[in-house]
């Protein structure tokens, strides 16, 4: 009869937890949704205004003299932002509650003036400050802190995007690649999908896209979307080691934040009149649009991660992974094009290869792909997100992100991304 009892004990125990983890992931998401939500409304406001005003850009350098300002007014200036989220997930680094109002509002500057950045590195930020938050008022220990934290973070992500699925896989798997945080399954699912309804029902629009192709799965199409993805892994190598250099090379001539980031605007202005077109300014959301429905120009992809280096580089805030699904989409359009795949299905493939390429996140790949563009191209996204993930070698958007397991055999590596040159 001990055995009985020791087992009903251990359900009770485990149907506690569950319980528990499902009324504070719930509260999370909520808080959080409701704050994402915000930043959605003011993000669009910025994007409208700066659309209807064509010489907004020229208000670059002010825009960033006023970023650096509200940093260094908090004493938060030399913060290592997504990537001190991330580290704080198996580390002890601390999340001041400051960094949700702080990425707030510097990435609304950002995105007003025309920096070229997304919004998923607010989304991690808010949402991993309010986790972090919300784990210290709840007086949780410091395992329970991370799993709020990581709730947090799938809460903002996909209020955001409203790929739920998706969102709750990446906060889990982003932070060491070969591993997953299963204790934050239950979590982090809850609160992801509390937020996405929370964001729903407040109005955010997400994007949800059709791919125009008639292909069945045969072998030479396989072959073709591997080649392509084969690509995009070289791209996503490309990006991260520019955005990289580009840190380096701005730290090193403006040592100065103000200088540097108003040097970045001038820099940002100079290259808009060069090139006469504001396509590569703010989210470039309209041109992923385009390229889904089968046109880019073939250079787009190279001065979106021009302006984006620059944009990051000198100090904008926002997030890398919107501009990374920008690049994807107009390199796959064209490529995807010459290699005789539908153009459409090219700009689909080459965003979730680079998606993957930059975060070391298939799993979450793969969710995004369903969650964007259904699941009549699945075999193909498998298919890409396998090849980009194992050709983008150990390089990432993350500095803080950690190769635990090797790509290439069953072998324990620990590698931090973060690559010197």
């Amino acid at each position: 009869m001990n055995w009985i009892k020791a087992y009903v004990l251990k359900i009770y125990h485990n149907m506690g937890q569950y319980l528990r983890w499902l009324f504070f992931s719930a509260l999370t998401g909520t808080a959080v949704g409701l704050f994402a939500s915000l930043f959605s409304w003011c993000l669009n406001q910025a994007t409208a205004l700066r659309t209807r005003n064509q010489y907004m850009f020229l208000t670059l350098p002010l825009g960033g003299l006023l970023i650096v300002f509200l940093y260094k007014a908090f004493h938060y200036e030399n913060n290592g932002g997504t990537d001190s989220v991330i580290e704080s997930i198996h580390s002890k680094i601390i999340i001041p509650f400051r960094m949700a109002f702080l990425i707030f509002c510097s990435t609304i500057i950002t995105i007003l003036c025309g920096g070229s950045v997304g919004r998923e590195g607010a989304a991690l930020q808010i949402g991993g400050s309010m986790g972090k938050k919300l784990g210290d008022l709840f007086h949780f220990n410091e395992t329970d802190k991370k799993i709020i934290l990581m709730s947090g973070m799938a809460a903002a992500f996909s209020a955001l995007f409203g790929t739920p699925m998706a969102a709750a896989f990446f906060a889990m798997e982003v932070s060491s690649v070969g591993i997953m945080y299963y204790a934050a399954l239950v979590p982090s699912i809850c609160a992801a999908l509390v937020a996405n309804d929370i964001a729903k029902f407040t109005g955010v629009q997400t994007e949800n896209f059709h791919v125009m192709n008639d292909l069945e799965l045969s072998l030479i199409p396989g072959l073709k979307v591997v080649l392509l993805a084969a690509c995009c892994a070289i791209l996503s190598i490309l990006f991260c080691m520019m955005l990289q250099m580009g840190e380096r090379v701005f730290k090193t001539y403006f040592s100065n934040l103000y200088i540097r980031i108003a040097a970045g605007g001038c820099l940002l202005i100079l290259l808009t009149l060069l090139t006469q077109s504001q396509d590569y300014l703010g989210t470039g959301m309209p041109v992923i649009e385009h390229a889904l429905a089968g046109t880019a120009l073939p250079w787009a992809f190279f001065f979106k991660m021009l302006f984006t280096v620059i944009t990051i580089s000198a100090g904008y805030k926002g997030g890398e992974i919107v501009p990374s699904l920008f690049i994807g989409a107009t390199f796959g359009c064209t490529a995807g094009a010459l290699l005789g795949l539908p153009a459409s299905l090219g700009a689909a493939v080459g965003m979730i290869a680079v998606f993957c390429g930059v975060t070391n996140c298939p799993v979450t790949s793969l969710l995004i792909s369903f969650e964007l563009f259904g699941f009549d191209d699945a075999y193909y996204f498998l298919i890409a997100v396998a090849t980009s993930y194992m050709l983008s070698g150990y390089y990432s958007l993350y500095h803080s992100q950690t190769i635990v397991y090797s790509k290439f055999e069953n072998k324990y590596v620990n590698q931090h991304t973060s690559h010197r040159f």
